[in-house]
């Protein structure tokens, strides 16, 4: 073998690899290098992706059904800053993409976008950064991932970057965000006002735009406001209303201004500056309604501040809002009335809208077909009409009041509201409220009473307690079903409600069929559980509880026990007998329905006869007529008294010979006419209580000595009355022998009918006692018990031992 050489002894030497050229013909290509390991391929590969996502959308849905954006998300936190770029790129463009937006979301990509926000960062970066965010921002759960992710402080920052795109981005990311309240306050607490003020100067429309859009929102906020006042934000928006080449922006610049308007600085500060004549100006410009509408609104919200009321009076605003009303558009005539509305609060300008003809036009308004319009006409017509009988009487003229009415049945809560508020004002005028209950008003507030509206039930129910002081708009209400919802307001929670529902019932409460149908529906226990309770007690409440217990003594009687001298018993009076705590007290009707029971039974007092009601009349009209009667009178004595005997007879007749209900009670009419006819000609006042006293004991089975009390029979007696009548409900006249509480409840049913003040008290164990209030012996005024029981006719001063004794077992 042959002896090697040197050279062919040697090892091989390793050979670098020499560079190829990659060259990608299908983006799929392209996006399977985004997962290779070198730098270079990394850098042309997103570069490329980058060139074909911005061809189109196709080419986005594209690389999104290839998986591109996994990759991309990885590669822009990379340590290269060239692939973090490019990345950036191609991600930036593709998310504008909804479906590529929604992929991306739920890769988490936020947190590592926000980290490349940092200023060391690329410009580049930067500007695809925001708009990847720009682009997920518009929705709720990447609004949320931004802010939790500290995403505000740095886009704050880069809005003072030199690149208009980042500055356009941050906004636009920064806007979105802030629809959010919370994101407004952090947004002012981390300083971003003074950045926004600064780009209002931006040569940039639609980073001015942006600019204006997103101080809107901060401007909301009272301590966003003054920020803005101290960083001199409303100089530059003068700036802007003042130059005629930013007149796209100048509605925008306007409703900033409006929600800044409710500040006296604010408006102290434009007022100086001469801002408040340019905005005048502002309101005149014609062909421009979109700028005289925002306008509108910022005098509307000026008007919301006395001392700004006094200013827009002084510069004739009154005029201004006047010819508004009668313009082409709708919105501004909106705006108009709602400005109306708020300098009506400034009280020589209801005057001076009255006198400029200002009424008429604005119920004109309320025919138009714009919901929108007649909402603001309504509201326009409360605040004019608000404490202003003469206002009031124009839309009378006018012939609002009709068109009003029609409204209480619409379906905008606030045209409902402010119309019920509106006739309520008018109604203030008996010869208005009578024209407005004749258009049936009454009738047509029924129904408001049912919204779920707070302030349509605040307005209804004081509009309800306003109408109601009339007796047939009282009657119509019944009728129309509108008790029993006004008493389920009595529940409300809402204090406002609650106060006028408790003082619509007052109102309401002043008839005696009114008040009998209220505490059928429950208003009587609803009453008492707030008068209970500590949080919902209230002085209407008690009004209204006083209200319906005067109106329907029967119930004030089983509740109370007491009938002071003041109630007059009259109409059909029932003793239904003390009422335990939270008992609902039936009807005279519900009572009448129930089959005979083991209880014991209803006493009846009924007044309400033809007969029993000219007896009163006659009465009340007796003293007047006594003086003149002799003068009046031609017929002869024989004949006068032949008449007269005819007109006893026909009165009083049998109760077998005429028809009857369960509750007609003429034994009771014979004893109204015989106290009449025996009492009231006794001029002392002690000897007609006692006369009284002892027609009512001789009624009522005689006088009973105490010891003897035991033998007296009154409740087998009342007994078979129940059994002959075949019901629980038994007139009092048809008792013959009755015990402390009859006889006391007929004693005060005769004086009330014959004028004799007296109370009705009811006492424990069937005891039951009036009293009366006469003069003693020294001539001082001192109280009785009339005893109609054991001595009729005795009168046992109160206190003393014997009333004490006849007042108990």
């Amino acid at each position: 073998m042959g002896k090697k050489s040197r050279k062919d002894s040697e090892t091989p030497r390793k050979e670098t690899f020499e560079p190829l050229p990659v060259e990608s013909k299908t983006p799929a290509t392209a996006v399977l290098l985004l997962n290779s390991p070198e730098e270079d391929i990394l850098v042309k590969a997103c570069e490329a992706i980058h060139a074909f996502a911005e061809k189109g959308e196709e080419n986005k849905v594209s690389l999104l059904a290839l998986g591109a954006l996994e990759p991309l998300c990885g590669l822009i936190v990379h340590s290269n800053r060239l692939i973090r770029r490019n990345a950036f790129m191609a991600l930036g463009i593709m998310t504008s993409n909804g479906d590529a937006k929604s992929a991306l979301k739920k890769l988490n990509a936020i947190p590592s976008i926000i980290e490349k926000l940092a200023l060391e960062e690329d410009t580049v970066v930067h500007e695809f950064a925001t708009l990847c965010l720009a682009s997920l921002s518009v929705d709720f759960v990447c609004k949320v991932q931004i802010f939790d992710n500290n995403g505000l402080p740095p886009l704050i920052q880069l809005l003072s970057s030199p690149d208009p795109d980042v500055k356009k981005n941050s906004l636009e990311t920064i806007f979105n965000l802030v629809q959010d309240y919370q994101s407004c306050q952090t947004v002012h607490q981390l300083g971003g006002i003074l950045p926004l003020v600064e780009l209002l100067k931006s040569e940039f429309p639609l980073i001015q735009h942006l600019s204006i859009k997103t101080l809107q929102c901060l401007t909301t906020d009272a301590d966003a406001r003054n920020t803005f006042r101290e960083e001199q934000g409303f100089e530059k928006l003068m700036d802007i209303l003042d130059n005629m080449d930013f007149s796209d922006l100048h509605a925008e610049a306007l409703q900033v201004l409006a929600n800044c308007m409710s500040d006296s600085d604010t408006v102290r500060l434009i007022h100086q500056s001469g801002g408040l004549t340019r905005l005048m100006e502002f309101v005149l410009t014609p062909n421009v309604p979109q700028i005289q509408c925002t306008t509108v609104k910022c005098l509307s919200r000026m008007a919301q501040n006395t001392e700004s009321r006094t200013l827009l009076h002084e510069q004739d605003v009154e005029k201004v809002l006047v010819e508004l009303l009668s313009v082409m558009d709708v919105s501004v005539k909106a705006s108009a009335c709602q400005a109306v509305a708020a300098m009506s609060f400034h009280l020589p300008s209801k005057d001076i809208f009255r006198e400029l003809d200002a009424i008429p036009a604005v119920v004109e308004l309320l025919s138009s077909e714009s919901p929108v319009l007649r909402e603001a006409a309504t509201q326009a017509l409360s605040s004019l009409t608000h404490g202003n009988q003469l206002n009031a009487l124009a839309v009378y003229e006018a012939g609002g009041h009709e068109i009003l009415i029609q409204q209480l049945g619409g379906s905008c809560p606030r045209t409902v509201a402010s119309s019920a508020a509106t006739l309520c004002n008018m109604a203030g005028q008996e010869t208005v409220r009578s024209s407005i209950l004749s258009h049936g008003a009454i009738q047509a507030l029924v129904e408001p009473l049912k919204s779920k509206d707070s302030q349509v039930l605040v307005c209804a129910t004081l509009c309800v307690s306003v109408l109601a002081c009339d007796k047939e708009a009282r009657e119509k209400f019944q009728r129309a079903g509108g008790l029993e919802p006004l008493v389920t307001l009595l529940h409300s929670n809402d204090m406002e409600v609650l106060h006028n529902a408790c003082f619509a019932v007052n109102a309401c409460a002043s008839d005696a069929p009114s008040a009998v149908e209220l505490c059928k529906h429950g208003a009587l226990e609803i009453l008492q559980k707030i008068s209970q309770s500590v949080n919902r007690r209230n002085h209407f409440s008690e009004f209204a509880m006083t209200s319906l217990l005067n109106s329907n003594l029967s119930v004030k009687y089983s509740l109370t026990g007491h009938l002071s001298s003041t109630d007059i018993i009259t109409g059909c009076f029932y003793d239904a007998w003390k009422a335990r705590p939270g008992q609902r007290i039936l009807t005279l009707e519900e009572l009448t329905k129930q089959p005979v029971n083991q209880h014991r039974p209803i006493i009846v007092v009924n007044t309400t006869t033809e007969e029993m009601v000219d007896v009163q009349e006659e009465r009340r009209s007796s003293r007047s007529e006594s003086d003149t009667s002799s003068k009046k009178d031609r017929r002869t004595p024989k004949k006068k008294k032949e008449e007269d005997k005819h007109k006893d007879e026909t009165r009083f007749e049998s109760p077998i010979e005429r028809p009857q209900n369960k509750t007609d009670d003429v034994s009771l009419e014979m004893l109204v006419k015989k106290a009449m006819e025996s009492i009231l000609p006794i001029s002392d006042e002690q000897q007609q209580h006692a006369a009284l006293a002892r027609l009512v004991s001789e009624a009522m089975g005689g006088a009973v000595p105490m010891e003897k009390l035991h033998e007296f029979s009154w409740t087998l007696h009342l007994s078979e009355l129940k059994f002959q009548l075949k019901s629980n409900v038994v007139p009092i006249g048809l008792i013959n022998k009755g015990i402390y509480c009859h006889r006391a409840l007929l004693f005060k049913c005769l004086a009330d009918c014959i004028g004799m003040p007296c109370t009705l008290v009811r006492g424990e164990y069937n005891r039951a006692w009036n009293e009366v209030l006469l003069f003693n012996s020294s001539s001082q005024p001192c109280r009785y018990i009339v005893d109609l029981m054991h001595q009729p006719g005795s009168l046992l001063e109160v206190d003393t031992p014997a009333a004490l004794q006849y007042q108990s077992i």
